[in-house]
C-alpha cells in the first residue's frame, strides 16, 4: 500500500491480499487464543462454570452484532469514499459513528443486565450452571458498550489500511487477560473465591485498554478527528444511510447468531456433557475459522475501494482470486482439525463421554467450514459493493429452514445429538454459499455503489 499526498494509505486493484489479511489472521488467531484461554482455565477450575460462561459469551455475541449496525456502515462508507478520494468531512463520519455507537451501546448494555433472567430462561441454562452465568452477564455485559466503541474505531483504522494496530491492541488485552485469569483463579488473589465474576472482571479490563489504544492510535497518525461540534447541524441524513447500509448487514449476522442460540438451548436439554462439548468444540473450531475471516475482511476492504473507484470488474475478479486460495486451505485445516480432536480436547477434559461427542462435531464441521468460507468471502464482497439486501434475504430462509429446522430434526427428532444440531449449520452454510456466489457470478450487484458526487 502506497500513500497519497494527504498521508492517506492507497487501496487498489494492486494491493496484495496478504498485506491486509496477514495483520489481520494475526488479530483474529490472538483473539481465539484470548477466548480459548479463558476456556482451558476455568475447565481446570469448575467444568460447570465452562458451560456458564459459554452460554453467556452467545448472548453478548447477539449484542455485539447489533453494535455493529454502525461498525459495519463504516466498513462500507469510508472504504468507498477514500476509495473515491473523498477525504472532505471524513471526521464527522467517524465522530458520528462513534458517538452513536457508544450511546447504542449503553442503552443494550443496561437491557442484557436488566433481562439476564428471561434470556437465560429462554436458553434452558441448567441450575447448575444459573448463576454463574448470571454473575458473567451482569460484570461483562454490564461493560459491553466498550465493545461498541472499539469495534467502529478498529474499523475505521482497518479501511484507512492501518491493519497492524488490531494485532498490537490483541497482544495487549490478551495479557491482561490471561494475567487477570491467573490472579483471580489460582493466584495470589484466589482467596478470594471470584471464580467467574474474576475472569469477567479480566475481561471488562481488557476491553477498556482495547479502547484507550485505539482512540490513542487514530489522534497519533492524525487520521482524523471527533468532536460533538461536527454533529451541528445533526447530519440525520448520513445516520439514515449508515442505517440503512448497516441494518441488513448486521440484521443477517443477528439472526444467524439468534439462531445459533436456539440451536443451544436445543443442546442445553441434552444435559452438561453436551453443553461443555460444544463450547470445547467451538474453541477449537475457531482456528479453523481464522483464516478465511481474516481474507474475507480483507477482500471486503478491498473491494469497498475498488467499488468506489468505479472499479467494479476488478472487484468481481478478485472475489474469485481469493476462494481458489481460501477454499483449499479451509477444508486442509478443518480436516485436521477433526482428526487431531481426540488429542486436542484432551487438553480441556478427561471426560471420554464429552470427547466421544466432540470427536462427532469436529467431523460435521468440516462442511460447515467449507460452506462458511464460501459465505464470508462473496457476503462480505456484496455489502462492500452495496448489495446488502439480498445476503439478509437468503440468509433469513436458509438459517430458519436448513439451519433451525434441519437442526432440530437431526439432533433431536432423529436422536444424532450435537452432530446432528450441527449437521443443521452445515446445511444451511453451503447452500447459501452457493446461492450467493452464483448471484456474484452474475454481477447482480454492479452499480449499487454507496458513494456518488453529491455525497455529503
Amino acid at each position: 500500500m502506497s500513500k497519497n499526498s494527504g498521508g492517506v494509505r492507497v487501496i487498489d486493484e494492486k494491493t496484495s491480499l496478504f498485506v491486509i489479511a496477514g495483520p489481520m489472521f494475526l488479530e483474529l488467531l490472538l483473539n481465539i487464543l484470548l477466548n480459548n484461554m479463558d476456556t482451558l482455565m476455568l475447565s481446570h477450575y469448575d467444568e460447570y462454570s465452562v458451560g456458564a460462561v459459554g452460554n453467556a459469551n452467545q448472548v453478548m455475541f447477539l449484542f455485539i452484532i447489533t453494535f455493529n449496525i454502525i461498525a459495519t456502515a463504516i466498513s462500507v462508507v469510508v472504504a468507498q469514499y477514500l476509495g473515491a478520494k473523498k477525504y472532505d468531512e471524513m471526521n464527522k463520519i467517524y465522530t458520528l459513528a462513534f458517538i452513536v455507537n457508544i450511546v447504542f451501546g449503553i442503552v443494550l448494555s443496561a437491557f442484557l443486565v436488566l433481562g439476564k433472567g428471561l434470556i437465560t430462561s429462554f436458553l434452558n441454562v441448567s441450575p447448575q450452571m444459573l448463576p454463574d452465568a448470571c454473575t458473567y452477564l451482569n460484570i461483562v455485559g454490564g461493560g459491553l458498550f466498550l465493545q461498541a466503541g472499539y469495534n467502529v474505531m478498529l474499523q475505521i483504522l482497518r479501511c484507512n489500511g492501518y491493519t497492524k494496530i488490531g494485532m498490537y491492541i490483541s497482544i495487549a488485552i490478551n495479557l491482561i487477560n490471561i494475567g487477570g485469569n491467573y490472579l483471580f483463579l489460582y493466584g495470589p488473589l484466589k482467596h478470594l473465591n471470584l471464580g467467574v465474576a474474576g475472569v469477567g472482571i479480566s475481561t471488562v479490563t481488557a476491553r477498556v485498554v482495547a479502547l484507550i489504544f485505539a482512540l490513542a492510535f487514530f489522534y497519533k497518525k492524525k487520521i482524523g478527528k471527533m468532536s460533538i461540534k461536527l454533529l451541528h447541524p445533526f447530519p440525520g441524513g448520513l445516520l439514515a444511510k449508515m442505517i440503512k447500509i448497516g441494518l441488513p448487514s448486521a440484521g443477517e449476522n443477528f439472526a444467524y447468531s439468534f439462531y445459533q442460540m436456539i440451536l443451544l438451548s436445543f443442546i442445553n436439554t441434552m444435559g452438561n456433557d453436551s453443553t461443555n462439548a460444544r463450547v470445547y468444540c467451538n474453541s477449537l473450531i475457531s482456528f479453523s475459522m481464522v483464516l478465511a475471516s481474516s481474507t474475507a475482511m480483507a477482500n471486503q476492504i478491498i473491494t469497498g475501494h475498488l467499488v468506489g473507484a468505479g472499479k467494479e470488474e476488478e472487484a468481481y475478479k478478485r472475489v474469485f482470486k481469493t476462494l481458489k486460495l481460501t477454499l483449499p486451505l479451509t477444508i486442509a485445516v478443518s480436516a485436521a482439525n477433526w482428526l487431531l480432536s481426540p488429542f486436542t480436547l484432551r487438553i480441556f477434559t478427561a471426560n471420554e463421554a464429552i470427547i466421544k461427542v466432540g470427536f462427532a462435531i469436529m467431523a460435521v464441521d468440516i462442511f460447515i467450514e467449507t460452506g462458511r468460507c464460501l459465505n464470508m468471502t462473496v457476503i462480505y464482497s456484496l455489502k462492500a459493493a452495496g448489495d446488502y439486501v439480498y445476503p439478509l434475504i437468503v440468509g433469513l430462509i436458509t438459517m430458519v429452514f436448513l439451519g433451525t429446522l434441519g437442526g432440530y430434526t437431526y439432533g433431536v427428532l432423529l436422536g444424532f445429538g450435537v452432530a446432528g444440531i450441527y449437521a443443521g449449520t452445515a446445511s444451511d452454510e453451503c447452500i447459501r454459499g452457493l446461492i450467493v456466489l452464483n448471484h456474484w457470478r452474475r454481477r447482480k450487484w454492479f452499480g449499487k455503489r454507496v458513494v456518488d458526487d453529491g455525497d455529503v
